[in-house]
């Protein structure tokens, strides 16, 4: 493996550890605090999380790993050797338990809830119901981010490895 991919598996695997800290964070107690809230506070508090996340650092992160992982795929099926499975394995688990279950499973809640009324008859039940849905697919978003970054790490210690190798032949 050449510098440039080491790297490439290196930034992979430090979007994907961040990415775990930040869900496992809403997994672990911020949920679980918006839930014991009044509904209506709850809804407005995720409303504006759900707004003020949209910033330039975070979806730099979260999109630029996705980008990242599709050329690491990429490259990992070009120059084929042992350990290249490692990086395919962390990158479509990325790109899939992480984009894909965020743009299908998250988002969606998360546009759900934006148009919802705090006031209205039927919010208490609404915000219960977005709580228990919206952590469930952020469980999966945090397992998968953390089997990437361990799958990254592997992917780097393999690559180690077979230098080290190499220079001893």
């Amino acid at each position: 493996m050449d510098t440039l991919f080491v790297i490439l598996i290196f930034l992979c695997a430090l979007g994907s550890g961040l990415m775990a800290g930040v869900f496992f964070a809403f997994s672990s107690f911020v949920m679980t605090a918006l839930a014991r809230l009044a509904p209506t506070e709850g809804m407005r508090a995720m409303q504006t999380i759900n707004v003020t996340v949209l910033n330039r650092l975070f979806l730099s992160i979260f999109m630029g790993t996705g980008a990242i992982s599709i050329v690491a795929i990429v490259m990992a099926f070009l120059r084929w050797e042992d350990g290249s499975m490692y990086t395919l394995l962390g990158g479509g688990i990325y790109l899939l338990g992480s984009i894909l279950v965020t743009m299908r499973g998250n988002v969606p809640l998360n546009n759900a809830l934006a148009a919802l009324d705090a006031e209205a008859p039927d919010s208490a039940r609404r915000w219960s119901d977005y709580v228990r849905d919206w952590t469930r697919w952020n469980h999966v978003r945090t397992v998968a981010c953390a089997a990437a970054l361990v799958l990254f790490i592997l992917a780097i210690n393999n690559a180690v490895w077979i230098q080290a190798w190499r220079l001893l032949m």
